[in-house]
């Protein structure tokens, strides 16, 4: 019985998937306001940026409301969720919530929205740390998370503007902000961002 009502619901939640708002209705009732609000402009960034590069919105979309879909929920949820969905991570990424929640987010994509497009849970997944050869719409969703319109730190306009000239540029500059934040707070960097950042960097060099 519980295995047909998780299935139930299941098909529940993938009917109601079927716009960009019954979207956000699910992902709702999953975060607190202030997360919600931050969600709603990722979105909004996101979609501005896709139609500037030429990426696909309806994909941006997606990626860009699922993208913290996991971010507070319980750690041994997220680890559950990254496990069962067999998405790989280090030991770092698997006790930290903060780096765990990109995974997650893309498990709970895969395994409770049904989402079988690789490239969005790719890029749900990245969000946070990045990674080596990322996709255009990876970096969207990447930089549309640091400098949608409820950011408020030194710089996010004139990085809001590059966004829209060098994504590149912007992107190697959100990494430089991170890192520099991370190093200021005297915590770890996380692999990840430092190749993530490097890809970028080699990137540019080759165009």
């Amino acid at each position: 019985m519980l295995v047909l009502w998780i299935t139930l619901e299941r098909y529940r939640l993938v009917k109601d998937i079927t716009t960009i708002e019954n979207l956000q209705n699910v992902v709702k009732v999953r975060l607190s306001p202030k997360r919600f609000a931050h969600t709603l402009g990722v979105l909004d960034m996101a979609r501005r940026l896709a139609n500037h590069y030429g990426v696909s919105i309806e994909k941006a979309e997606v990626a860009a409301v699922l993208h913290d879909a996991m971010k507070e929920r319980p750690l041994q949820e997220m680890q559950a969720m990254v496990m069962d969905a067999q998405i790989a991570v280090d030991s770092e990424m698997l006790n930290n919530g903060a780096l765990l929640h990109g995974p997650a987010a893309a498990a709970y994509a895969k395994l409770e929205l049904q989402i079988q497009d690789e490239s969005i849970c790719e890029a749900i997944r990245v969000h946070t740390l990045g990674s080596t050869h990322m996709s255009l719409l990876d970096k969207i969703i990447f930089l549309a998370d640091y400098i949608e319109p409820n950011r408020d730190f030194p710089g996010v306009e004139e990085l809001r503007a590059l966004a829209f000239k060098d994504l590149n540029a912007a992107v190697i500059r959100a990494y430089d902000g991170t890192i520099r934040h991370l190093l200021d707070q005297g915590l770890s960097i996380h692999v990840d961002t430092i190749r993530g950042r490097n890809s970028v960097l080699l990137e540019r060099s080759d165009t």
